[in-house]
């Protein structure tokens, strides 16, 4: 296999008018990763993905392939290819046909492209589904020939937008094993734009958090999720608890620490003045979610608290809403927010 390039962003940046959709971000995605873009709506993660397409042009900042500028050059000639959030398949060609349709534009005659297509469609698992019409395709099936139509050319990075919100989450679940195996198959990095943190979670080599045309985090998911950069993503990516260092009685500290939800206690009773790592509350709400339950927490000028609780220990001990509860957590579990 030939070796795959990384892809570096070098301040890019994009304006609308007076409006900075992306702000002069810098990230290197190493060869052969799946990096996912995650962030609200507005936070610029799509903008990103269709400027390293081509199909955006940078108000400023460079998009390097490998040792390649490839800033300026059009979608066709960049070694990239995109996969659209609506698939975009044309209605009236076969699924043959769909995959084969980027060959048929580069002059390739039809049995050699058509024979290709096969193969294409062969990787996703749909050769049996050659001769149909997209209509005649379920959501996950149409994915897949959309994958396959864009992995038809051979790119060296290939840009996903959304590709799983229009599934089931049954499927969505399936599908994202699938991707997953299909880019470490074929060696090439993925590029991924989601604001589902479970999805980026459970894909990524590499988590780009964004926020207002910025980067708050680039990193492997774990650390993402158990050293967040920031009191943004601790509370985007969930989980966490966030709240002033002085209340958690982290001496030194900066101005913020998070404390992640799994390893927070919850007792019923004392209304007495908290200890060093506890505080005292009320029982907001009580969720059942199987293997554990999630208990809301009111403390007095703090934003609503979480405890994420195995269900057999929650069982032992329930609380109720309403009921005065502490809240504790062990100083080891704290953790302070660069920023």
């Amino acid at each position: 296999m030939a070796t795959q390039p990384d892809i570096e962003l070098v301040a890019l940046t994009k304006r609308y008018g007076e409006t900075v959709a992306v702000d002069s971000i810098g990230l290197r995605i190493p060869a052969g990763s799946y990096c996912c873009l995650l962030g609200p709506s507005g936070c610029g993660k799509t903008t990103t993905l269709r400027m390293i397409a081509g199909h955006e042009e940078a108000s400023e900042g460079d998009v390097i392939l490998g040792s390649e500028n490839i800033t300026g050059l059009p979608p066709a000639a960049r070694g990239t290819a995109m996969m659209f959030q609506s698939y975009a398949l044309f209605p009236h060609l076969d699924c043959v046909d769909n995959v084969a349709f980027s060959l048929k534009m580069r002059g390739i005659d039809r049995e050699a492209r058509r024979t290709r297509a096969l193969d294409m469609l062969k990787r996703v698992h749909m050769e049996a589904f050659a001769a149909r019409l997209p209509a005649q395709l379920s959501g996950g099936q149409q994915q897949r020939v959309a994958l396959a139509r864009a992995l038809i050319t051979d790119p060296q990075v290939l840009l996903l937008d959304e590709p799983l919100s229009a599934l089931d989450p049954f499927l969505r679940i399936r599908m994202r094993e699938e991707l997953k195996s299909l880019q470490t198959r074929l060696g090439i990095s993925f590029i991924h734009v989601t604001h589902s943190q479970d999805e980026a979670m459970a894909l990524a080599d590499l988590v780009v958090v964004m926020n207002a045309g910025r980067i708050e985090q680039a990193a492997p998911p774990r650390e993402v999720f158990n050293r967040p950069a920031s009191a943004f993503v601790a509370k985007f990516i969930g989980g966490h608890n966030v709240l002033p260092a002085a209340v958690a009685r982290v001496a030194g500290a900066g101005p913020l620490v998070a404390i992640r939800a799994d390893r927070m206690s919850v007792q019923a009773g004392g209304t007495g003045e908290a200890g060093a790592t506890s505080l005292s509350g009320v029982a907001r709400s009580v969720e059942y979610l199987g293997a554990t339950v999630q208990v809301g927490i009111d403390v007095v000028g703090l934003e609503t608290m979480s405890a994420m609780v195995p269900e057999a220990r929650f069982d032992a001990a329930p609380v109720r809403p309403g009921e005065p509860v502490i809240l504790s957590w062990r100083p080891e579990d704290i953790h302070v927010l660069g920023r």
